[in-house]
């Protein structure tokens, strides 16, 4: 018996290309610094140039694929950086249809650590970097800010919206680490320690593909992993692979 469709046939998860932040905060932990060099606030923090040639590289690379191997559906955070990468994959698949912008993929929010680095919280925050350390990023949740089950809270909605407005569609993310990997913990079913141990192995490459095919063998059709953090979009271009964290250094 086939089995009930309601999920998207492809669904990708891209996260957005090397941004002026990242290279500021690798800047920030070299020299020591508390603060990263930040003129705007987080959502406005648009690609560097690297970053924009990364865009590039991805959105030739999904135009080469088969036309049922390309997406028809784009997502993206409403932050900058999210918003110019999704653009250009748009635009290198001639695709007329807008981007659809969704604030529940906006970067996990930092509260009162933004902008501060690992040696800038241990320095202004001792008991907030010994309570993190205690509890684990997973459940830690600085003032103002999310924890990572915040944002998996956040991303169960939007996975609901993919089974309910996508279905046998090809539907690409784009998005940001911490998010890249709670999708990962909804959509495989991980737990705590599994998710962790992704994020341990390795950061998530900026522009970087992780793929996703619906498997209509069980009685219910569900997504099934193909691959992760594909570097092959920029690889095969030449351009440099960025895979810096986006969030302030903290334990693995």
């Amino acid at each position: 018996m086939r089995a009930t469709i309601d999920w998207p046939e492809r669904v990708w998860l891209v996260r957005h290309g090397q941004s002026a932040g990242n290279v500021a905060r690798d800047a920030a932990e070299a020299a020591g610094s508390s603060l990263i060099d930040i003129a705007t606030r987080d959502a406005d923090v648009p690609l560097s140039e690297l970053g924009q040639r990364q865009s590039n590289a991805l959105g030739a690379w999904f135009a080469a694929q088969p036309p049922a191997e390309q997406p028809d559906v784009i997502l993206t955070s409403p932050f900058v950086r999210s918003q110019q990468t999704a653009a250009e994959v748009r635009d290198a698949l001639g695709v007329h249809d807008p981007v659809c912008v969704d604030e529940r993929l906006r970067e996990r929010e930092f509260g009162i650590l933004d902008r501060y680095t690992h040696a800038g919280v241990k320095a202004s925050f001792p008991d907030l970097d010994a309570q993190r350390t205690r509890v684990g990023k997973f459940y830690f949740r600085p003032p103002g800010g999310e924890s990572w089950c915040d944002v998996i809270l956040r991303l169960r909605s939007v996975v609901q919206v993919l089974r309910r407005d996508y279905p046998e569609r090809r539907v690409l993310i784009v998005a940001h680490q911490v998010v890249v990997n709670c999708f990962r913990y909804l959509i495989e079913h991980l737990d705590e320690q599994q998710v962790l141990a992704i994020d341990r192995e390795a950061d998530v490459p900026n522009c970087g593909v992780t793929t996703y095919r619906a498997d209509r063998s069980e009685e219910r059709a569900c997504l099934v992993l193909v691959s992760a953090n594909r570097e092959q979009p920029l690889a095969q271009t030449g351009t440099p692979v960025t895979c810096a964290p986006d969030t302030p250094a903290g334990p693995k």
